[in-house]
Protein backbone atom coordinates (compact mmCIF):
# COMPACT_ATOMS: atom_id res chain seq x y z
CA UNK A 1 0.00 0.00 0.00
CA UNK A 2 1.22 3.47 -0.92
CA UNK A 3 -0.04 6.90 0.18
CA UNK A 4 -0.83 9.82 -2.10
CA UNK A 5 -2.36 13.27 -1.92
CA UNK A 6 -3.73 15.96 -4.20
CA UNK A 7 -4.44 19.64 -3.61
CA UNK A 8 -7.93 20.65 -4.69
CA UNK A 9 -9.90 23.88 -4.76
CA UNK A 10 -13.20 24.45 -2.94
CA UNK A 11 -15.13 27.72 -2.52
CA UNK A 12 -13.25 28.10 0.79
CA UNK A 13 -9.76 27.67 -0.67
CA UNK A 14 -7.27 24.87 -1.34
CA UNK A 15 -7.25 21.67 0.68
CA UNK A 16 -5.50 18.30 0.65
CA UNK A 17 -7.28 15.05 -0.18
CA UNK A 18 -5.32 11.89 0.63
CA UNK A 19 -5.65 8.45 -0.88
CA UNK A 20 -4.41 4.89 -0.44
CA UNK A 21 -3.01 3.14 -3.50
CA UNK A 22 -2.45 -0.52 -4.29
CA UNK A 23 -1.08 -2.48 -7.24
CA UNK A 24 1.30 -1.62 -10.08
CA UNK A 25 1.57 2.07 -10.94
CA UNK A 26 1.04 1.20 -14.61
CA UNK A 27 -2.06 -0.90 -14.04
CA UNK A 28 -5.48 0.08 -15.34
CA UNK A 29 -6.86 2.34 -12.58
CA UNK A 30 -9.84 1.64 -10.35
CA UNK A 31 -11.09 4.41 -8.06
CA UNK A 32 -12.94 3.20 -4.94
CA UNK A 33 -14.96 5.79 -2.99
CA UNK A 34 -16.41 5.09 0.44
CA UNK A 35 -19.67 5.90 2.21
CA UNK A 36 -20.80 8.84 4.33
CA UNK A 37 -18.92 8.23 7.59
CA UNK A 38 -16.25 5.85 6.35
CA UNK A 39 -12.80 6.13 4.72
CA UNK A 40 -10.76 4.75 1.86
CA UNK A 41 -9.31 2.06 4.14
CA UNK A 42 -12.67 0.25 3.96
CA UNK A 43 -11.50 -1.04 0.57
CA UNK A 44 -8.23 -2.65 1.71
CA UNK A 45 -9.45 -6.20 1.06
CA UNK A 46 -11.02 -5.36 -2.30
CA UNK A 47 -7.94 -3.35 -3.31
CA UNK A 48 -5.61 -6.25 -2.51
CA UNK A 49 -7.77 -8.56 -4.62
CA UNK A 50 -7.90 -6.21 -7.60
CA UNK A 51 -4.19 -5.37 -7.30
CA UNK A 52 -3.36 -9.07 -7.46
CA UNK A 53 -4.96 -9.06 -10.91
CA UNK A 54 -2.73 -6.19 -12.03
CA UNK A 55 -5.04 -3.26 -11.37
CA UNK A 56 -3.92 0.06 -9.90
CA UNK A 57 -6.44 0.74 -7.12
CA UNK A 58 -6.85 4.24 -5.64
CA UNK A 59 -9.01 4.68 -2.52
CA UNK A 60 -9.40 8.35 -1.50
CA UNK A 61 -10.49 9.66 1.88
CA UNK A 62 -13.23 12.14 1.03
CA UNK A 63 -12.86 15.65 2.53
CA UNK A 64 -13.45 15.56 6.26
CA UNK A 65 -12.62 11.87 6.53
CA UNK A 66 -9.53 9.84 7.32
CA UNK A 67 -6.26 11.57 6.47
CA UNK A 68 -7.87 14.29 4.31
CA UNK A 69 -8.33 17.89 5.43
CA UNK A 70 -11.43 18.93 7.34
CA UNK A 71 -13.29 21.82 5.67
CA UNK A 72 -13.70 25.22 7.35
CA UNK A 73 -17.35 25.59 6.33
CA UNK A 74 -19.52 22.61 7.35
CA UNK A 75 -22.05 23.38 4.61
CA UNK A 76 -19.42 22.41 2.05
CA UNK A 77 -19.82 18.76 3.03
CA UNK A 78 -22.09 17.97 0.09
CA UNK A 79 -21.78 15.84 -3.08
CA UNK A 80 -20.96 18.69 -5.51
CA UNK A 81 -17.94 19.62 -3.39
CA UNK A 82 -16.85 15.99 -3.05
CA UNK A 83 -17.13 15.65 -6.83
CA UNK A 84 -14.92 18.73 -7.24
CA UNK A 85 -12.27 17.13 -5.03
CA UNK A 86 -12.54 13.80 -6.86
CA UNK A 87 -12.28 15.59 -10.21
CA UNK A 88 -8.84 16.86 -9.18
CA UNK A 89 -7.85 13.26 -8.47
CA UNK A 90 -9.23 12.11 -11.83
CA UNK A 91 -7.24 14.87 -13.55
CA UNK A 92 -4.13 13.61 -11.77
CA UNK A 93 -4.79 10.06 -13.01
CA UNK A 94 -5.32 11.42 -16.49
CA UNK A 95 -7.16 8.66 -18.30
CA UNK A 96 -10.05 6.21 -18.23
CA UNK A 97 -10.90 4.71 -14.84
CA UNK A 98 -13.25 2.14 -13.41
CA UNK A 99 -15.30 3.26 -10.40
CA UNK A 100 -16.44 1.46 -7.27
CA UNK A 101 -18.71 3.60 -5.11
CA UNK A 102 -20.36 2.60 -1.83
CA UNK A 103 -23.39 4.72 -0.88
CA UNK A 104 -22.13 8.34 -1.01
CA UNK A 105 -19.25 7.15 -3.19
CA UNK A 106 -21.83 5.80 -5.64
CA UNK A 107 -23.72 9.09 -5.65
CA UNK A 108 -20.47 10.86 -6.52
CA UNK A 109 -19.82 8.29 -9.23
CA UNK A 110 -23.25 8.86 -10.77
CA UNK A 111 -22.66 12.60 -10.71
CA UNK A 112 -19.39 12.22 -12.56
CA UNK A 113 -20.65 9.59 -15.03
CA UNK A 114 -23.62 11.83 -15.90
CA UNK A 115 -21.26 14.63 -16.96
CA UNK A 116 -20.13 14.98 -20.61
CA UNK A 117 -16.51 14.03 -21.15
CA UNK A 118 -16.22 11.97 -17.96
CA UNK A 119 -13.45 9.31 -17.70
CA UNK A 120 -15.46 6.45 -16.13
CA UNK A 121 -15.38 3.23 -18.17
CA UNK A 122 -17.34 0.83 -15.92
CA UNK A 123 -18.99 1.51 -12.57
CA UNK A 124 -19.96 -0.52 -9.51
CA UNK A 125 -22.73 1.03 -7.40
CA UNK A 126 -22.70 -0.58 -3.97
CA UNK A 127 -26.16 -0.31 -2.40
CA UNK A 128 -27.19 3.06 -3.77
CA UNK A 129 -29.34 3.98 -6.71
CA UNK A 130 -31.73 6.42 -8.30
CA UNK A 131 -33.96 6.83 -5.23
CA UNK A 132 -33.45 6.79 -1.45
CA UNK A 133 -36.68 6.69 0.60
CA UNK A 134 -37.56 9.34 3.17
CA UNK A 135 -37.50 6.79 5.98
CA UNK A 136 -33.92 5.84 5.19
CA UNK A 137 -32.87 9.49 5.00
CA UNK A 138 -34.51 10.07 8.40
CA UNK A 139 -32.52 7.18 9.87
CA UNK A 140 -29.28 8.68 8.55
CA UNK A 141 -30.21 12.10 9.90
CA UNK A 142 -30.93 10.64 13.34
CA UNK A 143 -27.51 9.07 13.87
CA UNK A 144 -25.48 11.90 12.29
CA UNK A 145 -24.17 14.90 14.19
CA UNK A 146 -22.89 13.13 17.29
CA UNK A 147 -19.24 12.76 18.26
CA UNK A 148 -18.94 9.63 20.36
CA UNK A 149 -15.71 9.06 22.25
CA UNK A 150 -14.36 5.64 23.14
CA UNK A 151 -11.87 4.65 25.78
CA UNK A 152 -10.00 2.34 23.38
CA UNK A 153 -10.14 0.47 20.07
CA UNK A 154 -12.18 -2.48 21.42
CA UNK A 155 -14.88 -0.07 22.60
CA UNK A 156 -14.93 1.61 19.19
CA UNK A 157 -15.11 -1.81 17.56
CA UNK A 158 -18.16 -2.71 19.64
CA UNK A 159 -19.82 0.48 18.41
CA UNK A 160 -19.05 -0.36 14.78
CA UNK A 161 -20.37 -3.90 15.16
CA UNK A 162 -23.69 -2.45 16.32
CA UNK A 163 -24.02 0.49 13.93
CA UNK A 164 -22.69 -1.32 10.86
CA UNK A 165 -24.17 -4.76 11.43
CA UNK A 166 -25.80 -4.45 7.96
CA UNK A 167 -22.30 -4.74 6.43
CA UNK A 168 -22.89 -8.49 6.72
CA UNK A 169 -21.15 -11.40 8.38
CA UNK A 170 -17.57 -10.21 8.99
CA UNK A 171 -14.83 -12.04 10.82
CA UNK A 172 -13.33 -10.80 14.09
CA UNK A 173 -10.21 -9.80 12.16
CA UNK A 174 -12.26 -7.80 9.66
CA UNK A 175 -14.14 -5.94 12.40
CA UNK A 176 -10.86 -5.19 14.14
CA UNK A 177 -9.40 -3.87 10.88
CA UNK A 178 -12.40 -1.56 10.41
CA UNK A 179 -12.04 -0.35 13.99
CA UNK A 180 -8.33 0.34 13.72
CA UNK A 181 -8.74 2.27 10.46
CA UNK A 182 -11.79 4.15 11.78
CA UNK A 183 -10.06 5.63 14.83
CA UNK A 184 -8.31 8.91 15.50
CA UNK A 185 -6.78 10.06 18.80
CA UNK A 186 -9.12 12.13 20.97
CA UNK A 187 -9.17 13.40 24.53
CA UNK A 188 -9.79 10.45 26.82
CA UNK A 189 -9.31 7.80 24.14
CA UNK A 190 -10.28 7.63 20.48
CA UNK A 191 -13.00 9.01 18.20
CA UNK A 192 -14.31 8.10 14.77
CA UNK A 193 -12.03 9.28 11.98
CA UNK A 194 -14.21 12.02 10.49
CA UNK A 195 -15.21 15.61 11.12
CA UNK A 196 -18.51 15.59 13.08
CA UNK A 197 -19.48 18.66 11.04
CA UNK A 198 -20.11 16.45 7.99
CA UNK A 199 -23.61 16.11 9.44
CA UNK A 200 -24.38 19.83 9.14
CA UNK A 201 -25.97 19.81 5.65
CA UNK A 202 -28.06 16.75 6.52
CA UNK A 203 -29.30 18.16 9.81
CA UNK A 204 -29.97 21.63 8.37
CA UNK A 205 -33.19 20.44 6.71
CA UNK A 206 -35.94 17.95 7.39
CA UNK A 207 -35.30 14.47 6.06
CA UNK A 208 -36.76 14.03 2.59
CA UNK A 209 -36.57 11.30 0.00
CA UNK A 210 -33.57 11.66 -2.29
CA UNK A 211 -34.69 11.40 -5.91
CA UNK A 212 -31.74 11.10 -8.30
CA UNK A 213 -33.65 9.70 -11.28
CA UNK A 214 -32.79 12.66 -13.52
CA UNK A 215 -29.10 12.12 -12.75
CA UNK A 216 -29.31 8.37 -13.20
CA UNK A 217 -30.92 8.70 -16.63
CA UNK A 218 -27.73 10.35 -17.90
CA UNK A 219 -25.51 7.43 -16.84
CA UNK A 220 -24.78 5.19 -19.81
CA UNK A 221 -21.66 3.26 -18.81
CA UNK A 222 -21.93 -0.43 -17.87
CA UNK A 223 -23.02 -0.66 -14.23
CA UNK A 224 -22.88 -3.47 -11.69
CA UNK A 225 -25.59 -2.62 -9.15
CA UNK A 226 -25.00 -4.40 -5.84
CA UNK A 227 -27.87 -4.49 -3.36
CA UNK A 228 -27.86 -5.74 0.21
CA UNK A 229 -30.93 -7.96 0.43
CA UNK A 230 -32.07 -6.15 3.60
CA UNK A 231 -31.17 -2.63 2.46
CA UNK A 232 -33.42 0.34 3.27
CA UNK A 233 -31.27 2.71 1.17
CA UNK A 234 -31.75 0.87 -2.13
CA UNK A 235 -35.35 -0.44 -2.26
CA UNK A 236 -35.90 -3.65 -4.19
CA UNK A 237 -38.27 -1.92 -6.61
CA UNK A 238 -35.73 0.82 -7.34
CA UNK A 239 -33.03 -1.76 -8.02
CA UNK A 240 -35.35 -3.75 -10.28
CA UNK A 241 -36.26 -0.65 -12.31
CA UNK A 242 -32.58 0.24 -12.74
CA UNK A 243 -31.71 -3.33 -13.70
CA UNK A 244 -34.33 -3.28 -16.46
CA UNK A 245 -31.88 -1.16 -18.46
CA UNK A 246 -29.53 -3.03 -20.77
CA UNK A 247 -26.33 -1.54 -19.33
CA UNK A 248 -27.09 -2.61 -15.74
CA UNK A 249 -26.34 -5.93 -14.03
CA UNK A 250 -27.97 -6.48 -10.62
CA UNK A 251 -26.46 -8.63 -7.86
CA UNK A 252 -28.15 -9.06 -4.48
CA UNK A 253 -26.11 -10.00 -1.42
CA UNK A 254 -27.93 -12.21 1.10
CA UNK A 255 -27.43 -11.48 4.79
CA UNK A 256 -26.46 -7.84 4.23
CA UNK A 257 -28.24 -4.51 4.36
CA UNK A 258 -26.61 -1.15 3.79
CA UNK A 259 -24.04 -1.73 2.58
CA UNK A 260 -22.26 -4.98 1.70
CA UNK A 261 -18.68 -4.64 2.95
CA UNK A 262 -17.02 -5.99 -0.23
CA UNK A 263 -14.54 -7.79 2.01
CA UNK A 264 -15.24 -11.50 1.43
CA UNK A 265 -13.91 -13.54 -1.47
CA UNK A 266 -17.27 -13.90 -3.21
CA UNK A 267 -18.00 -10.17 -3.24
CA UNK A 268 -14.45 -9.31 -4.29
CA UNK A 269 -14.71 -11.85 -7.11
CA UNK A 270 -18.03 -10.37 -8.22
CA UNK A 271 -16.50 -6.91 -8.56
CA UNK A 272 -13.28 -8.16 -10.12
CA UNK A 273 -15.09 -10.19 -12.76
CA UNK A 274 -17.28 -7.24 -13.77
CA UNK A 275 -14.35 -4.81 -13.98
CA UNK A 276 -12.30 -7.28 -16.02
CA UNK A 277 -14.78 -7.12 -18.90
Amino acid sequence: MREGAVRWLSPAGFHTMCWWEWGPAGGAPVVCVHGLTRSGRDFDALARGLAAAGRRVICPDLPGRGASDWLPDPMLYQPPVYIAALSHLLARIGGPVDWVGTSLGGICGMGIAATPGHPIRRMVLNDVGAFVPQRAMARIRKYMGHEPRFRDIPALEAHLRAVHAPFGALSDAQWRHLAETSARPAEGGVALHYDPAIAAPIRATQAQALDMQALWEKVRVPVLLIRGAESDILPRETAAAMAAQAHVTLAEIAGAGHAPALMDAAQIGLVAEFLAQ
